[in-house]
């Protein structure tokens, strides 16, 4: 090989080195995801506050179990397709139809169902039916700065109904915790914790709180809306700890804005008792959805800015 040709290999590969390195500058996710998630605009300008990204949970301050820990047992599905009847982690129905869209997420269902997927030590194989949430992103997503809602999520391609998005991931926390966090913050200050309460069985109500506000994944850039185009369904595959999953209320074009309902409600229908405790006589953020049915603020769990605990003293 000639030393010309030497010179312009070694520049084709410097090149494509430097290329590789400002794709992995402009990712979002550091090269954690599937899929590189952008930020537009690129180059100049603006960027979103720096935080360690993860694209799952990790165990903060106070949280009781360490969500990366496995805990549950595998399946016996060897032989055979995983199938309800037959495999463990499928105690009644699919949870996926063989496009793998989440069943079940029309207007005739009234609340989510539990969702349990294939794990680590089962035998299934990653080609399990079974296995969505924990194969990430599949499709390209963009972060980008919004007019008046700071910074927003965007997709790049079409996405069907009932596809799985993105997680909403960040670190585990103590109630205690979340308490002292959100007393710190300010009425300027944005507010990334979610309360998630699950009803079990006999009144008993399991809480998961979690805060990607210094460590967390895409999912904390997702914005409100009153008529939201995605739907937040705890998924569990490793632990009880579950996976905050996004899926596609209904089929959502591409260029536009992903959104979920930050009160938790399931296909956003709103009880009577929701209603009753929407105020409290707190002042409210702006909700600047835009949709015709916009409550015209922000909703927020009135239970978290209860007083401090005390510690306990012997």
């Amino acid at each position: 090989m000639s030393a010309e040709a030497v010179e312009k290999r070694s520049f084709g590969i410097a090149a494509a080195e430097e290329q590789s390195a400002a794709l992995i500058e402009q990712d979002v996710a550091c090269g954690l995801e599937n899929i590189p998630v952008r930020v537009w605009p690129l180059g100049a300008g603006p960027r979103p506050q720096p935080f360690q990204y993860t694209p799952d949970h990790v165990a903060g301050p106070g949280a009781d179990i360490d969500p990366t820990q496995i805990t549950f047992p595998g399946c016996a599905c060897v032989k055979t397709p995983c199938l309800p009847g037959t495999c463990s982690c499928l105690r009644h129905e699919n949870n996926y139809d063989d496009n793998l869209c989440l069943r079940d997420i029309g207007l005739e269902a009234k609340y989510a169902k539990p969702v349990f997927e294939c794990n680590v030590l089962c035998p299934c194989g990653e080609h399990c039916r079974n296995r969505v949430v924990q194969n990430g992103l599949q499709f390209h997503l963009q972060v980008f700065q919004t007019d008046k809602k700071g910074w927003g999520l965007q997709t790049l391609e079409s996405i069907p109904k009932g596809r799985f998005v993105c997680e909403y991931a960040g670190e585990i926390l103590g109630f205690s915790e979340v308490q002292r966090r959100i007393h710190l913050q300010t009425t300027h200050d944005p507010n990334y914790i979610i309360a998630v309460r699950e009803h079990i069985y006999n009144g008993q109500v399991m809480e998961t709180f979690v805060d990607p506000t210094y460590i967390g994944n895409i999912g904390r850039f997702l914005n409100h809306s009153c008529e939201p185009n995605l739907l937040m369904i705890p998924v569990r595959i490793d632990s009880m700890v579950p996976k905050l999953a996004l899926f596609a209320a209904k089929d959502i074009l591409q260029g536009e804005e992903l959104s979920y309902d930050y009160s938790g409600r399931f296909l956003n229908q709103i009880s009577s008792n929701d209603k009753e405790r929407i105020d409290h006589g707190r002042l409210r953020k702006p909700c600047y959805c835009g949709a015709p049915s916009c409550s015209t603020s922000l909703p927020y769990d009135s239970s978290l800015y209860c007083p401090l605990e005390k510690p306990h003293t012997s």
